[in-house]
């Protein structure tokens, strides 16, 4: 006996697999960018110059980026407090920045528009619709899914990781979207100047001691505040109860 998909048993089938796939939001962590440039890549990988573009770290809806200098990584440039989509300027030595200040006083930048730093963007990759399937991959102990997009200027891979776990960052979030999985890695050649470019999306578990600083002071600053709200309510309920 066969049995006939109508429209509807199929759009059925489709809303089951959907709900199936349920994506995780990581509440605490770190995220690392950082890139290496070869120059002359057709005659060897010698020349290579690395730079960490971005240190994030984040706590809820809380996210704190350290754009370290170019020439010295070890020396902080830049630091941002990123919130949904718009951005703060902090100063950096300054470990009792109370973020909810911030919001209230400063004036808040779109994050599409920073200079610095990690670039958050909403553009799709471009010819996009032009990518062709590779073979799965293992790289570093990790199994990712490929494509590549290959044009008259330029060759660029993409490795996706699979997973459900969603980052307060993406580098494409509409690939993610489609693979099902976290986009951490892209190479990239140039045909016309030679150079290759490899950018890699690095989670960690743990915060950067300057971010872990800011945000154990605001939640000591908002525990606080709880407490004394709690001892606020306390003393008007028993006031209450005297004047009974």
């Amino acid at each position: 006996m066969k049995i006939k998909l109508t429209p509807f048993i199929l759009l059925t089938m489709m809303l089951i697999v959907s709900s199936c796939h349920k994506e995780i939001k990581s509440k605490k962590g770190g995220i690392d960018l950082i890139s290496n440039v070869y120059f002359d890549a057709s005659r060897g990988l010698d020349q290579v110059q690395s730079f960490h573009i971005s240190k994030m770290s984040y706590s809820e809806d809380h996210l704190i980026e350290i754009v370290p200098d170019r020439t010295f990584p070890e020396i902080n440039k830049q630091l941002f407090l990123i919130k949904d989509s718009l951005y703060y300027p902090l100063l950096s030595e300054n470990k009792a920045t109370i973020f909810s200040e911030v919001v209230f006083k400063q004036k808040p930048l779109s994050v599409s528009e920073k200079k610095e730093g990690a670039v958050f963007s909403k553009k799709h990759i471009a010819n996009y619709r032009n990518r062709r399937k590779l073979s799965d991959t293992i790289l570093f102990g990790k199994q990712y899914k490929r494509f590549e997009i290959n044009s008259p200027w330029n060759y660029t891979r993409f490795y996706i990781y699979p997973t459900d776990t969603i980052l307060p960052y993406a580098l494409y979030r509409h690939a993610e979207q489609d693979y099902r999985g976290r986009l951490e890695r892209i190479d990239s050649y140039n045909k016309k100047t030679d150079i290759f470019v490899t950018l890699q999306l690095i989670p960690r578990k743990n915060w950067d001691e300057a971010a872990k600083e800011l945000f154990e002071f605001n939640h000591f600053v908002e525990r606080s505040k709880v407490n004394e709200n709690l001892e606020f309510t306390d003393d008007l309920s028993q006031n209450r109860n005297k004047s009974k």
